[in-house]
């Protein structure tokens, strides 16, 4: 965004951006920027509070009266991302002799049906694996923590593709469990702390690191916050 501010600019159009994250305009100098210490991923702010919203974008389009500078102002209210994990109850153990991510995964594939056609069948599960693989997937997560080259463990495709897959996975089943799952640092929370599927995700990619996997394949496996 910073970027195309100045692209625009020198072909006389005036812009303005909304920052959610300071240091990349302290580096790049857009024209004029409205930095917002919100969650990433919410740059105007609460979610359902037009009046606030507004606002924000008020101050935002205000900074188009102010001549390039570069501008940066900031936007008076923080926001901090609730981080307290979501109270999803998960299914005990069924088969002791499955990878217990697996177990899991199987476990919730009822609320993950529930959540879906609360939606009218939309779901964002399936870039690379559908509901169907997702066990498949983390029984080859689970292979790879455990010392299985992660090229060798049976992945259906990219490793991050699939970690989102699982991710998604996850969070639409929070959905049907817990009506506070919009919040997305609680959601995080939830998946990374609590299930066996986001534990073994992270158990995987410290091992893809300590195999020297290529830095995308395995940085990207969990959120940049983790």
């Amino acid at each position: 965004m910073c970027a195309l501010a100045h692209v625009f600019e020198n072909e006389g159009i005036a812009t303005t951006a909304l920052v959610s994250v300071r240091s990349v305009a302290e580096r790049m100098h857009p024209p004029r920027a409205l930095y917002c210490e919100f969650p990433i991923g919410r740059p105007l702010g609460r979610p359902g509070d037009d009046e606030f919203q507004h606002d924000v974008l008020r101050q935002a389009f205000g900074l188009l009266e102010r001549p390039a500078g570069p501008v940066l102002e900031l936007h008076p209210v923080v926001i901090e991302l609730e981080t307290e994990p979501l109270a999803c109850s998960l299914p005990v153990r069924f088969d002791p002799s499955l990878p217990p991510a697996v177990d899991e995964a199987r476990a919730l594939r009822t609320a993950y049906d529930r959540s879906v056609g609360q939606r009218d069948g939309r779901t964002n599960v399936g870039r690379v694996a559908g509901p169907d693989a997702i066990p498949d997937v983390l029984a080859a997560y689970d292979r790879i923590a455990n010392g299985t080259p992660w090229a060798e463990a049976g992945l259906p495709g990219d490793p991050v593709q699939c970690a989102h897959d699982v991710r998604t996975y996850y969070e639409e089943v929070a959905l049907a469990l817990d009506d506070a799952a919009a919040e997305p640092g609680r959601a995080e929370a939830w998946f990374y702390d609590v299930t066996e599927a986001g534990k073994t995700v992270l158990a995987a990619r410290a091992a893809m690191q300590a195999q020297n996997a290529p830095f995308a394949f395995w940085f990207y496996l969990a959120r940049g916050t983790r």
